[in-house]
């Protein structure tokens, strides 16, 4: 990176890629903990495989965003799936292949995949 319009550049590439836009009452969240744990534990490669699902699978009414630290190091890489009208799922130890799946099972299909979620991790 060499200059400001470079970073720019970037940033506006990335901000396409992650589907950041304006959110809406009918829309799922898909939320990934980008702070310094989950970064070092994987969260950018399962941010990847998130976004890029959600764009091939074209769902629109999904948006992949970041968020700062969750709270839960232990568990990271985490991910907190937001419906509209439904209860949280937060999922935990996230990796690419966790994420494509649910991506097809919960977003695509509706259906939590239980043993990925924070209340299996507790067990």
């Amino acid at each position: 990176m060499k200059s400001l319009e470079e970073l720019k550049a970037i940033r506006e590439k990335m901000q396409g890629q992650v589907g950041l836009r304006s959110e809406s009452d009918t829309q799922t969240r898909v939320v990934v903990g980008m702070a310094t744990c989950g970064i070092a534990s994987g969260a950018r490669p399962v941010l990847t495989a998130l976004a890029d699902a959600v764009m091939n699978k074209k769902l629109e009414d999904v948006a992949v965003v970041q968020t700062g630290c969750i709270g839960l190091c232990q568990y990271e890489p985490i991910v907190e799936i937001i419906a509209p009208g439904k209860e949280k799922v937060t999922y935990v130890h996230m990796t690419p292949e966790k994420a494509e799946e649910v991506v097809e099972q919960h977003l695509i299909r509706g259906q939590v995949v239980t043993k990925y979620t924070l209340g299996a991790a507790q067990k």
